[in-house]
């Protein structure tokens, strides 16, 4: 399939072109395929899933092995299927409650159950026109367009072009069911503090999102907008920081912790840092990284760092490894308290809000009438020409975007 031959893309398109990338006529789905990422369940399965990974890349097993021992260091297993899991029954559970009789398959990019097997399963029931809803909230390459490219790689793998319409639900960093948990999370952790006695202006919130090369965050988001530093994909990060750091001291104020209403809201520093990254180190990612941020602030005073994972939406390898492992213990070595927010997971007002996304799709909402907590959203349903390119690869088949 050439990248000129996209007969399920133009199904979308056609319609977006008209509101800037807004889908707004009803869409008759019936079923939803929920795309993770994957991750291995026991130790022989650790080298195996790391190669689909990197497919494509030619890294040695040698150099697998040194993120191999992150998994390794529990068991093997990561915690993001069973996760995936969860969330799969939890909105079926939610789709069914509301009676929109919508089957929830859940298919991966990197390991089993793998997305094809999913496809061809949801088609093999007698469904359609189906709407992929990927476990990541922001705009890149690997957060969104791959997940694209992946439908569109299942759809080849079982032959099903033509057959089966598939689109994909926009992009929800800012949707009110993602960012409500983080708000409580950030509130509850400066509430844990103050009971403590820490001083607010001594603490720093840190907001965490995997890095990416500076090169594809340059290309993150519609290419004719100018994102700034970091692509859309650091504007986006930035933006839904800055509302959940507000609403969070908003919501100690009026619990009368910070201050009576209306007075002023002690300084609470916050910043977006980066965790995670791979590659050479030649190699420009995004930074800085939270380790490095957390011994600055040290150095500065800070008594307290807050972590907030908001670019996960689930307690994956990142988030156990990265956060709950190596940035703890930086904050143990530098004398500084450490607490971490929770992730999404399967909190109902997370749940309840990915079934508003699926529901909107349905309904053709107009982009107007779509809640979302920053000025950048709602994102667009059908990506825009040149979107989130792969920097290695170029353009290839993806759904659900206008070509390239």
């Amino acid at each position: 399939m050439t990248n000129n031959e996209l007969p399920l893309a133009a199904s979308d398109a056609a319609l977006a072109e008209a509101e800037a990338g807004h889908v707004t006529a009803p869409v008759a789905y019936d079923a939803v395929i929920l795309a993770g990422f994957g991750g291995p369940e026991g130790q022989g399965d650790v080298i195996p899933f790391l190669r689909n990974v990197t497919r494509g890349r030619g890294i040695p097993d040698e150099r697998l092995e040194e993120v191999a021992h992150h998994y390794r260091h529990f068991g093997g297993v990561s915690p993001i299927n069973e996760q995936n899991r969860q969330l799969q029954a939890a909105l079926q559970a939610e789709a069914d409650r509301r009676g929109l009789g919508l089957p929830i398959y859940w298919g991966n990019r990197n390991w089993d159950p793998y997305l094809p097997q999913a496809l061809q399963q949801a088609f093999d029931d007698g469904h359609r026109t189906i709407l992929g809803l990927a476990t990541s909230a922001y705009s890149s390459f690997s957060s969104c367009r791959q997940y694209r490219e992946d439908f569109a790689k299942a759809l080849d793998a079982t032959g099903l072009w033509g057959q089966v319409r598939v689109d994909k639900v926009a992009q929800f960093f800012d949707a009110p069911g993602f960012v409500a948990p983080f708000v409580t999370g950030v509130a509850d952790a400066l509430r844990e503090l103050l009971a403590a006695g820490t001083d607010l202006t001594a603490t720093r919130v840190l907001f965490a999102t995997h890095s990416i090369p500076t090169a594809d965050a340059e290309r993150s988001g519609p290419r004719d907008v100018d994102w700034g530093e970091g692509g859309a994909y650091a504007a986006q990060h930035l933006a839904v920081s800055e509302v959940i750091m507000q609403r969070a001291l908003a919501t100690l104020r009026e619990e009368g912790l910070v201050g009576a209403a209306g007075a002023d809201v002690p300084e609470v520093a916050w910043q977006l840092v980066y965790q995670s990254r791979s590659g050479p180190p030649t190699q420009p990612w995004l930074e800085p990284d939270i380790n490095d941020a957390i011994i600055e602030h040290a150095a500065a005073g800070a008594t307290a760092i807050v972590m907030v994972p908001v670019g996960f939406v689930s307690d994956h390898m990142e988030v156990m490894w990265d956060l709950d492992t190596e940035a703890m213990e930086t904050c143990e070595e530098h004398g500084v308290t450490g607490v971490r927010v929770p992730t999404p997971g399967v909190d109902p007002v997370y749940v309840s809000g990915l079934v508003d996304l699926i529901e909107e799709r349905l309904r053709g909402t107009p982009a107007a009438a779509r809640v979302r907590e920053t000025t950048l959203g709602p994102w667009y349903d059908v990506c825009r020409p040149g979107c989130c390119e792969n920097v290695r690869a170029g353009f290839q088949p993806a759904i659900s975007g206008l070509q390239p």
